[in-house]
């Protein structure tokens, strides 16, 4: 593998794509720890210090997605999260809406309308996160309202406050609209999807840092235990990503003109995790609407329904909770599966070319076919991305600390890392066979 590491250097023009996403994700790291104008920088990094862990409740997957700089109100607080949500919003609305529909079936010239669209969902999303994060910050509510002698945006200081929102809010869009842009610039110019590239970057500068915490609370024992299992899990997270069904597809021969097409036989590759890490994100996502509901209960006279919230549906160590999780990860995954893998589609375009599955006749048998061949792949992929998502949960448990909500060893972060990582080794290594180099996988 180092072998294969230098050969992608000594080539010139890998090099230089190499090095250009290296120099894309310095500047995205920097901007991560910029402050932005009209934030204390010392009264944040008081309060970061007050939280045990930086525990802060709703907010804590996207500030794992972010780097660490949601907290820090930065110029790339925001990071990647309105561009995920932007992208997943339209391919929702492309089953339902037939304009949508029409442009991803037009090829390269509808996808680059509907990635415009994207972008500029992108920004819209910008506009009303950073306004709700400015909110909760001006109100102390960002850091559980246990920092109001540290706040985190200053008044009095002669600037009118409208005037420091707005600016603020602006830069944090604004600093939106550029990660979108360096993502961007990765996947055309770099190597790997750039936007997975600067979600793998955040998660994994949080790593150093929460694995230190792990050891200073709970000594050198649980720390090397906590590795190990961590290694166990990116070992079975590798092999199911990488395992799929194949379903042989044989073309019958065409004379066109004077040539004869087809007589090739090749195979549909259908993925046991077909749908992705977005469950994860669905299901996180419900998940917290309990803990954003809190907020409008009277918080000095907490009643029943709060507290029963609050002990079965906001504390990841409740069973309840984990229940609930791992069922809506079930469903999600069927959900996405189903709306993004159109088996009766699949099966008209290979009937339009002259392909067929051996044994199985084209059209609707056809589809019959690969619906039944999805739905039972998809079970033991469902089942395997929530087992996955709520190993956190238990180590919260065994840590006896459920300040650990940013726990990066498990779950989500894991799922994104290594899926990233395989995506963007094969990228490399692909490049580097078509000069007829090893690649990294012998």
């Amino acid at each position: 593998m180092l072998s294969a590491f230098f050969s992608a250097f000594r080539t010139p023009d890998l090099r230089k794509k190499l090095l250009f996403t290296v120099g894309i994700i310095a500047v995205y790291r920097l901007g991560a720890t910029l402050p932005s104008p009209g934030v204390s920088y010392g009264n944040v990094q008081k309060c970061l210090d007050t939280l045990e862990n930086g525990s802060t409740g709703v907010l804590n997957l996207l500030n794992l997605f972010s780097g660490g700089a949601l907290l820090q109100l930065s110029v790339f607080a925001l990071g990647i999260m309105p561009y995920i949500t932007a992208s997943i919003i339209l391919q929702l609305l492309t089953v339902v809406i037939p304009r949508l529909e029409q442009l991803r079936k037009e090829g390269q010239a509808g996808q680059a309308k509907i990635t415009q669209y994207t972008r500029y969902l992108t920004l819209g999303l910008g506009v009303l996160q950073a306004s709700a994060f400015v909110a909760l910050a001006r109100s102390g509510q960002l850091f559980n309202n246990q920092c109001d002698q540290f706040p985190i945006i200053p008044v009095g200081t002669g600037i009118p406050d409208w005037l420091t929102l707005s600016v603020l809010v602006m830069t944090m869009t604004a600093g939106t609209g550029v990660v979108m842009w360096l993502g961007e610039l990765i996947t055309d110019r770099g190597v790997g999807n750039g936007m997975s590239v600067l979600i793998f970057t955040s998660i994994a500068a949080r790593l150093p840092a929460e694995g230190w915490t792990i050891k200073e609370s709970q000594g050198w024992a649980k720390f090397l235990l906590v590795i190990a299992l961590v290694l166990v899990i990116i070992t079975a997270v590798t092999f199911i990503e990488q395992s799929q069904r194949r379903i042989p597809v044989q073309y019958a021969k065409r004379m066109i003109g004077r040539r004869m097409y087809g007589g090739t036989s090749t195979y549909i590759p259908l993925k046991v995790n077909q749908a992705g890490v977005i469950p994860v994100i669905f299901g996180s996502s419900l998940l917290y609407l309990p803990q954003l509901a809190l907020q409008f209960f009277d918080q000095t006279d907490p009643g029943k329904t709060q507290a029963w919230i609050q002990n079965n549906l906001v504390d990841p160590t409740s069973p309840i909770y984990i229940v609930v999780y791992f069922l809506l990860i079930i469903f999600f995954t069927y959900f996405y599966v189903s709306i993004t893998f159109n088996p009766t589609e699949v099966a008209d375009n290979m009937k339009k070319y002259g392909g067929f599955v051996p044994g199985i006749r084209p059209g609707k048998p056809t589809a019959d076919y690969l619906d039944f061949i999805l739905s039972r792949i998809t079970l033991p992929g469902a089942l395997y991305l929530a087992v996955v998502s709520i190993m956190p949960n238990f180590f919260f448990i065994w840590l006896d600390r459920q300040q650990y909500l940013n726990f990066p060893f498990g779950g989500t972060a894991v799922l994104i890392m290594v899926g990233v990582g395989l995506e963007t080794t094969k990228q490399i290594e692909s490049q580097l066979m078509q000069r007829n180099y090893e690649g990294f996988l012998r």
